[in-house]
């Protein structure tokens, strides 16, 4: 999977799950702000980016993804 396919899944993904138009989401963007998270969907988001991607997220990475181009990029270097 190349970035750009990679993206497009995730903003999909996202997009469904938590109910926002994929064209809210964008590199820059703050991911908890975009999508509306409180720490019981950050959970839900942890959970669900694990599961569709085979990747395994630390407390301590996830705290360094703000913004959906964080996302990317740590998926990026993850996922075969």
């Amino acid at each position: 999977m190349d970035r750009n396919e990679l993206i497009e899944k995730v903003n999909t993904v996202l997009a469904e799950e938590f109910e926002v138009e994929v064209s809210e989401i964008s590199d820059e963007k703050n991911i908890k702000t975009t999508l509306n998270l409180d720490s019981l969907s950050l959970v839900d988001l942890v959970a669900l980016i694990e599961e569709e991607f085979s990747v395994k997220i630390k407390g301590t990475e996830m705290t360094s993804i703000q913004s959906f181009g964080d996302l990317y990029d740590f998926l990026a270097e993850r996922v075969k």
